[in-house]
């Protein structure tokens, strides 16, 4: 049984990965941390990470940027393995993770799906072939009208993963408007639609001469992320001090 505290746990994703986690046999969340505690939660809740005393083999976070560093720090005290996916970290904030991860396991992604992480595994042998080949490539990603930051994180990256591959060839466009000239074949664009209630979904297009190429993913709920996000702390638990990401999980 793995026991898991939950970071944020009254979050949206935190909620998801409650309510997963009930239905799991082999996992269990013993608290949560979180400043709002609406009463739902049927394990204890704190409201900062140093309150929490409670016995447990590795932390979900889905919170804020601002509440990661308190976070490592509780960690790193506790010897507890971290699943981190809250996104938007600053520089200082991404050192600290990476100190922590001399000292305790922290497995860091931008987004929890294992069918995105999959993707970006493709993503870098399809680059080598075809990016090497001279095909163009582009990233557009479509969200609801909600979502605050643009580009996402994921689309970021994807684009990471694909400049990994080509050894950092590519500079990624965001704007094209005030520009007025072809095409640069190293440019990797990168499109942000927002509108309505579109499901978070990323197309990635490699474009050569009469042919093209494209890989989608579509995510119709939150659902995903849990279930990544589940299955990562099962694999950490455990594990010696480093930075792993999802591929680990998928490849575990």
């Amino acid at each position: 049984m793995t026991r898991i505290i939950m970071h944020g746990a009254m979050g949206r994703m935190g909620k998801v990965i409650t309510e997963m986690v009930k239905k799991d046999e082999t996992a269990e969340i013993v608290a949560g941390i979180d400043i709002f505690d609406d009463g739902s939660a049927s394990f204890p809740m704190f409201k900062t990470a140093a309150e929490c005393d409670v016995e447990a083999d590795v932390i979900i976070d889905f919170s804020n940027a601002g509440a990661v560093d308190a976070l490592l720090d509780y960690a790193v005290t506790k010897n507890l393995p971290v699943v981190l996916c809250t996104t938007a970290l600053s520089d200082e904030t991404l050192a600290k993770v990476k100190a922590a991860s001399e000292k305790i396991a922290v497995l860091k992604s931008a987004n929890m799906s294992m069918g995105i992480n999959t993707i970006i595994s493709l993503l870098k042998e399809a680059t080598k072939v075809l990016g090497s080949a001279g095909y163009d490539i582009e990233i557009v990603e479509r969200h609801h009208n909600q979502k605050l930051d643009a580009p996402s994180g994921t689309a970021i990256a994807l684009a990471d993963a694909i400049n990994e591959a080509a050894d950092g060839q590519y500079e990624y466009i965001f704007d094209r408007s005030q520009r007025r000239e072809k095409r640069e074949k190293k440019e990797l664009g990168i499109s942000a639609v927002r509108g309505g209630t579109i499901p978070g979904t990323h197309e990635i297009i490699f474009a050569g001469p009469d042919e093209l190429i494209e890989i989608k993913h579509v995510a119709y709920s939150r659902s995903i992320f849990a279930n990544g996000a589940v299955n990562a702390a099962k694999y950490l638990a455990g594990k010696p001090a480093g930075m792993y990401d999802m591929s680990d999980v998928i490849n575990g």
